[in-house]
């Protein structure tokens, strides 16, 4: 018993089982057939009922408080909770049934993949930069969020009538306006509502279109890049700046112990 409690707290046992688990995930999605699709339900709940063992095997090895004070371990336990009703198509496939939720039992297997993330060398140090990134640029990030959302109206009642597919309502033409900004489809947008337009519309049309390009997606797409790159790596340049700082001060220190010797011969 022992020694199967030391094979779920093992890491590389558990990854082992990540993978092999992302593998039957990976072959669900191909047109199989109905045995060999059945045959892989019940090796996903298998990888499952693994998963739940081992947070049950570490809750009762560290006691739930202590379990809990890991960001990394309540990350395993939702994860692990959200694909448990997967077991739940093993006796209610839900491809031969018509309640449509329970399409829930087949996608939550997908988040186990999140598990992936805590055996990435050096995540802690990645996601502490990005919070810190994330933290340091709230305030770019909200202004390109409200830039978006008045260019997105005032889009709207420009071309709603000519183009209500991209912009027919304010959600429409928000996600189209995003579109302009991420400079994916830019062209393609104005070119699409303005050929039957006029010439002089044609020409206005373009010219607005290349102005919020440039406002919104070269400069404020940029500027929101840079200042959220910028965060992470003065994240690093702190942990260096310690070091520098103590190393200066171990210098500082050996200098006057020098010193002093010094001045006592």
């Amino acid at each position: 018993m022992k020694n199967i409690k030391k094979l779920f707290v093992n890491d590389n046992f558990i990854l082992a089982i990540i993978i092999l688990n992302s593998v039957t995930i990976f072959v669900q999605g191909f047109d199989i057939s109905h045995f060999a699709h059945r045959v892989i339900v019940a090796i996903d709940a298998l990888f499952t009922i693994i998963f739940t063992i081992e947070m049950l095997v570490k809750i009762n090895l560290l006691g739930f408080k202590k379990y809990t004070e890991s960001g990394w371990n309540k990350l395993d336990a939702i994860l692990v909770i959200l694909a448990i009703p997967s077991i739940i198509d093993l006796f209610i496939p839900s491809a031969v049934t018509d309640l449509h939720f329970l399409l829930v039992f087949r996608i939550s297997r997908v988040f186990k993949f999140f598990r992936f993330l805590k055996f990435i060398p050096g995540i802690n140090q990645i996601i502490k930069g990005v919070k810190i990134a994330l933290k340091d640029s709230v305030l770019i990030l909200l202004g390109f969020a409200i830039y978006n959302f008045v260019m997105a109206v005032f889009s709207c009642y420009l071309f709603k009538d000519i183009s209500p597919e991209y912009f027919g309502d304010p959600i429409k033409s928000f996600y189209s306006t995003f579109k302009v900004f991420t400079v994916e489809g830019w062209y393609e947008i104005p070119e699409k509502i303005l050929k039957n337009s006029s010439d002089v519309v044609s020409f206005f049309g373009k010219a607005y279109f290349i102005i919020i390009l440039m406002t919104g997606g070269i400069l404020g797409l940029s500027l929101v890049n840079s200042i959220f790159v910028d965060a992470m790596v003065s994240d690093n340049n702190d942990d260096l700046i310690e070091k520098v700082e103590a190393l200066e001060k171990k210098v500082d220190f050996l200098i006057d112990e020098l010193v002093k010797k010094k001045n006592a011969d």
